[in-house]
């Protein structure tokens, strides 16, 4: 009668999937650092914003970009160039199995920003780097100043999340890949 409950707990336990640190799961789900970073932010609207900079610039946004470029930023931050995408509500799959699903973004940039972001140690170099081709969500403020290249805005990251290139999807992946 004792092992009763140990089995029981132990098959609840392979029966939960967690979506881990790529969010192997059929819907978007952020880890819980994430979720309290995210808890007040809205997501980015570059119209509003421009429209209406003052009252962007008062609470934190999230945004889900590409990156096309990073250098160094100021004091020990990256500087991200990021093409702005819309996430999708699904997650792509290439099978039944909750493995295959990849978070999923918009095909296109819809919008341009720049992101200064402190990177985690194992974020800053290697294979699974931050750097072209990644995808970034980040939460953070819009900056008063904009970048002196391109007068596009920038956000200071107060959070970040990434997957390395090849770890997340668009919508124009191959016709395997499901809903």
């Amino acid at each position: 009668m004792r092992l009763l409950p140990a089995f029981v707990a132990a098959l609840m336990a392979a029966a939960c999937h967690s979506p881990g640190a790529y969010g192997h799961a059929r819907v978007y789900t952020p880890l819980d650092e994430e979720a309290a970073a995210a808890e007040n932010a809205r997501a980015y609207d570059p119209a509003l914003a421009a429209r209406m900079p003052d009252e962007w610039k008062r609470a934190p946004v999230s945004v889900f970009g590409v990156v096309k470029a990073r250098l160094d930023g100021a004091s020990g931050a990256a500087s991200l160039s990021l093409g702005v995408r819309k996430l999708e509500a699904r997650n792509l799959c290439d099978t039944e199995d909750e493995d295959t699903c990849r978070v999923t973004v918009s095909e296109h940039d819809f919008a341009s920003l720049h992101a200064e972001v402190r990177l985690r140690e194992e974020d800053e170099l290697g294979s699974a780097s931050v750097g072209p081709g990644s995808l970034v969500r980040v939460i953070g403020v819009i900056a008063d100043d904009v970048d002196p290249n391109d007068g596009a805005p920038v956000i200071r990251a107060r959070y970040y999340r990434h997957w390395p290139r090849g770890h997340y999807l668009t919508t124009a992946a191959p016709g395997r890949f499901r809903r």
